[in-house]
């Protein structure tokens, strides 16, 4: 479960976008406080090396000093740069620690699914997992064992076994997990084959049928000739 850390941080006045550029030059991440019930956010920046201390901590919860008040925080959200991944920019959320909070929670894998051996992919299409719970039995990962599924068998959230102190907030029926039939090279070698002979096909002359032909110019004037000859005949 998660262990309660110091997080230095220090307030700051709301700044416009190029000062916050500044910050981070500078080695300060910019920050909001909030809680469920604050009326006001709180500005703050914390500088780098407290911010990679805290993510190495693998910590959930952090106390942090507001004002004159001592506040237990979770981190809410935390926005990186889409070219660099940088972190911009986060958001800490004050709690209660007799309060059930609501967070996300990474999703783990284990095992080997039998499907695999059969030549079966494992698909995850959920990595995140939200639940509700106290503060301190928010767990660091959650993991779910896939090695019984077979191909085309899946998981859904509500397969996965939590503690009792914990619930499940996302939909029940949404998949987590399935083992799905690879494709193979040589099953789409018949349609590629298939598909040339068609084209091959498209300028033959079926058989038994005569296709149109075009009449060569050499033979066209010889018809004609043969045409001016009858003509003088008839005259004579």
């Amino acid at each position: 479960m998660s262990n309660e850390i110091i997080l230095n941080i220090n307030k700051r006045e709301v700044v416009k976008k190029g000062q916050r550029k500044r910050l981070r030059k500078e080695g300060k991440i910019p920050g909001i406080y909030y809680s469920h019930d604050s009326r006001e956010s709180i500005p703050f920046y914390i500088e780098i090396n407290e911010l990679i201390r805290a993510q190495k901590s693998e910590a959930r919860i952090f106390d942090i000093n507001v004002g004159s008040k001592k506040r237990s925080v979770l981190f809410k959200s935390v926005q990186y740069h889409p070219v660099t991944d940088e972190i911009i920019h986060i958001d800490l959320y004050g709690i209660k620690m007799d309060q059930t909070v609501t967070v996300n929670v990474n999703l783990e894998l284990t095992g080997t699914a039998k499907g695999v051996t059969e030549g079966g992919i494992v698909v995850q299409t959920l990595n995140e997992l939200e639940i509700e719970c106290l503060p301190m039995d928010i767990p660091k990962i959650i993991q779910l064992d896939v090695s019984e599924l077979e191909i085309g068998q899946n998981l859904k959230v509500e397969n996965i076994i939590l503690d009792e102190k914990i619930t499940a907030k996302s939909d029940a029926g949404q998949i987590v997990v399935s083992v799905t039939q690879a494709m193979k090279e040589e099953e789409l070698a018949p349609q590629v084959e298939e598909d040339e002979l068609l084209e091959g096909e498209e300028g033959e002359t079926p058989e038994g049928e005569e296709g149109e032909t075009e009449t060569p110019k050499e033979d066209s004037k010889g018809d004609e000739s043969a045409s001016q000859e009858d003509t003088k005949d008839s005259k004579g």
